[in-house]
């Protein structure tokens, strides 16, 4: 497969995105190549390329002995400074650029980025920061030293997230995104003249725009609760009516009047409210819709912040196809060269047989599959069954191939009433994940749609069969449509194995740039919550 780290990946995720992310060319592939896209507005401006104003490097073993508690960064910045042969970065004329009052805007507005840790020394940098005399011509080496140590602990916090530890602990299996800070910072310092964006998936910067509404709703103090006994349609008159227009009209659903007449436009906005919170749309105001209005900000917020930390731990590569699902959301996207072609309805795990979050890559499209059902099953599902009915396995289109672990090894046989249906997807993991084909057609219909017991159904298998194979000439169409309805179980390998992510985002902005937001089907939002809103970023006791 034909891998290009050139822009951010993950213009992938799941939302029928059409944003495309940014990123940075690999470290030492061509040292005149600039960032192909660069850092957030508020760190514009010109940095220093002085050079003829350096320090001593013991500076920066004097500096980590004065403020112990950043030296994590301390490599960092070291490494940072001896590409620079010691030049000030910050100063110029022995004043702060317009880029160090930024980036301290940065550092002391830290709850901006959905993060609510505590940063060492805030207190003496501004200290630092404010004893700077306009007068004075000989720069601060502590400031000097301070900001570049705060970039790099700020980069990381609001750039890599929380401790891989932390993300697998919360069953997110999938790689986390490698940043180069040092090579970063000094391609930004060299070529000033970069439109900067940061390296985070475009989601992030999305949802932090939304971080801040929200947190601006709140505080109005408005959010009274909406009570309503019955279901409200389009034509009726209500006092509830104005209520849910004036809700609407702060979450931007809505922008008319405010009478108390459910109009045209007040269905549009139900129906728009619906959509984006992945509710069943009917334009109707009944009591899922109301719930879903009444739900505090102080939860969406939490929602929010949540969604930004997993933006932060996606990868940073592109990738020729990608396959991506969406657990919360039920859906498949499928991408080719960062742009969105088509996605559908997905089936996932049950609560009680979550499907796994990970990455994995397709490499098998397998016609008419056996399904070799799993132990589990077979234990606590298939043989209650035969003791009941004897005849079970043959009526069933199943057949037991051997024995092992004292139970039956049991497999259905290829065929329109198989699990899997008429194909299936394979990319090898240790999970036993993968996408097919289902018989039971209806459950794609559903609104919430986890029902499996870990692997993925999909609405559209024959249109994702003849994407995985559209480059081999010897599959056509026609050959596709024969191969899954007559013959045996046949493997077909991809020439180029198709990356598949699996993950797991409760809200994101999506094309029409609206917030959406969806349930927290396996709970895994609470407790990252409480670790990030956590001042010491660890989980509370």
């Amino acid at each position: 497969m034909n891998v290009q780290i050139i822009r951010f990946a993950f213009t992938l995720f799941f939302v029928a995105f059409s944003f495309i992310g940014c990123g940075q060319t690999a470290v030492n592939e061509n040292s005149t190549n600039k960032l192909q896209e660069s850092w957030e507005q508020s760190l514009k401006g010109s940095f220093s390329e002085q050079v003829e104003l350096t320090f001593d490097s013991l500076e920066i073993e004097e500096f980590f002995k004065i403020y112990p508690q950043i030296d994590k960064v301390k490599i960092d910045v070291g490494t940072f400074y001896r590409t620079r042969a010691y030049a000030y970065a910050w100063f110029e004329n022995g004043l702060p650029i317009e880029q160090a009052g930024n980036l301290y805007n940065r550092i002391i507005n830290l709850e901006e980025e959905g993060i609510y840790q505590t940063i060492p020394y805030r207190k003496e940098l501004d200290s630092l920061f404010y004893a700077v005399d306009k007068y004075q011509k000989k720069p601060n080496i502590l400031l000097e030293l301070m900001l570049t140590a705060q970039y790099f602990a700020f980069s990381k916090l609001s750039w890599d997230g929380m401790d891989k530890a932390v993300s697998e602990s919360l069953k997110w299996h999938l790689p986390r995104k490698k940043v180069n800070y040092e090579y970063y910072l000094d391609s930004l310092l060299k070529y000033k003249d970069l439109d900067a964006k940061e390296p985070v998936y475009r989601q992030y910067a999305l949802l932090k725009d939304y971080l801040k509404k929200y947190k601006a709703l709140e505080q109005l103090n408005n959010w009274n609760t909406i009570q309503t006994s019955g279901t409200l349609i389009q034509g009726d008159t209500s006092n509830i009516v104005t209520d849910v227009k004036k809700r609407f009209y702060l979450l931007g659903d809505y922008k008319g009047d405010t009478t108390a007449v459910f109009d045209e436009e007040l269905y549009q906005a139900v129906e728009s409210f619906q959509k984006r919170n992945g509710l069943s749309i009917d334009g109707k105001i009944g009591p899922e819709t109301i719930r879903t209005l009444n739900i505090p900000l102080k939860s969406r917020i939490r929602q929010i912040i949540v969604n930004m930390e997993r933006n932060r731990w996606l990868p940073i590569s592109t990738y020729q196809d990608v396959l991506a699902v969406n657990i919360p959301d039920f859906k498949l996207h499928v991408f080719h060269a960062d742009t969105l072609l088509w996605n559908c309805n997905v089936v996932v795990g049950q609560t009680s047989h979550p499907t796994t979050l990970f990455y994995g890559e397709v490499k098998y499209v397998v016609f008419r599959p056996y399904w070799n059902i799993p132990e589990s099953i077979v234990r606590n599902e298939i043989l209650p069954h035969i003791r009941k009915k004897p005849n079970y396995i043959s009526t069933h289109d199943m057949e037991i191939t051997g024995y092992r672990n004292g139970l039956p090894i049991v497999r259905q046989k290829p065929g329109a009433n198989n699990s899997l249906g008429l194909v299936k997807f394979l990319f090898p993991n240790s999970y036993n994940t993968y996408l097919h084909d289902t018989p039971a057609k209806s459950l794609f219909g559903e609104t919430s749609r986890a029902f499996s017991h870990g692997c993925i159904r999909v609405e559209q298998p024959v249109k994702l069969a003849n994407f995985l194979l559209r480059n081999d000439a010897s599959w056509t169409a026609e050959k596709i449509n024969s191969a899954m309805k007559s013959g045996n179980q046949k493997y077909v390998t991809l020439k180029d194995k198709v990356p598949v992510f699996i993950a797991y985002f409760t809200a994101f902005v999506g094309q029409d740039k609206k917030l959406n937001f969806r349930k927290d089907i396996y709970d895994l939002d609470e407790r990252l919550a409480d670790m990030i809103l956590d001042d010491s970023g660890k989980a509370k006791d």
